[in-house]
């Protein structure tokens, strides 16, 4: 990668070519990932909570339907095709140790169910524990990974299409 685009809580971006992007600091938010690996696209949602953005509300794409609206729209603007828009999650995790905690259920809840309702598949997925989490979009190699806690960066996913 020769540029590396942050993704911070909230935000949706996109990349092209030798960019990629990057999460970090995950914790009860649900990073959705996206790569179209025959056109070198990638998108990343930073999403922090569940459902669509009240009306009134300015930052809309803290919310997963918003969130993924938006990145849907980066990618085809892109060029992408929706056919070829493979997508994996990382986050959701209870990092404060809450007992009644419900965000991170509702916020994994909400995404999957997007996702479906989209016919978008979830190619891979790290979702749960108590570790905060990161990952790293690379658009030129087809790669996703991620880190968990303190540990090194693994591979989540990577795609099979020839480049």
């Amino acid at each position: 990668m020769e540029e590396v685009i942050y993704v911070n809580t909230g935000e949706v971006k996109v990349a092209m070519g030798k960019a990629g992007l990057l999460a970090i600091a995950i914790g009860s938010c649900i990073v959705v990932a996206a790569l179209d690996s025959k056109k070198k696209v990638g998108a990343m949602a930073h999403i922090m909570l569940p459902g669509r953005a009240p009306r009134q509300y300015l930052e809309k794409t803290k919310y997963a339907f918003d969130a993924i609206e938006k990145l849907l729209n980066l990618m085809l603007e892109a060029g992408s095709n929706p056919d070829d828009i493979e997508v994996c999650l990382v986050g959701a995790g209870n990092v404060l140790e809450k007992e009644n905690d419900t965000i991170c259920d509702a916020n994994i809840e909400s995404v999957t169910g997007i996702l479906k309702e989209k016919n978008i598949p979830v190619k891979a997925s790290v979702l749960g524990g108590t570790e905060r989490k990161g990952v790293v979009l690379d658009t030129e190699a087809g790669s996703i990974f991620y880190t968990e806690g303190d540990e090194k960066e693994k591979i989540l996913w990577q795609t099979s299409r020839q480049k």
